[in-house]
């Protein structure tokens, strides 16, 4: 299915967020995400369910100031 991430479009495998970002190698990083502009937190990535066409937001932390 075609999903963008950050504006980009991507095919993936049908799943959920946490093993699409783990297939596009965001896994084990520490990540804000968000799915059609409502944030998804860590813990509920597992069980949140893409679906063609979504909007997948990841920012990672930045240092500094």
């Amino acid at each position: 299915m075609q999903i963008y991430v950050n504006g980009d479009q991507h095919d993936v495998e049908p799943g959920t967020l946490a093993v699409t970002l783990d297939a596009l190698g965001f896994g084990g990083r520490k990540i804000a995400t968000a799915v059609n502009g409502r944030f998804v937190a860590a813990a509920v990535r597992s069980t949140t369910k893409l679906a063609e066409g979504d909007q997948i937001e990841v920012v990672a932390p930045m240092q500094g100031g």
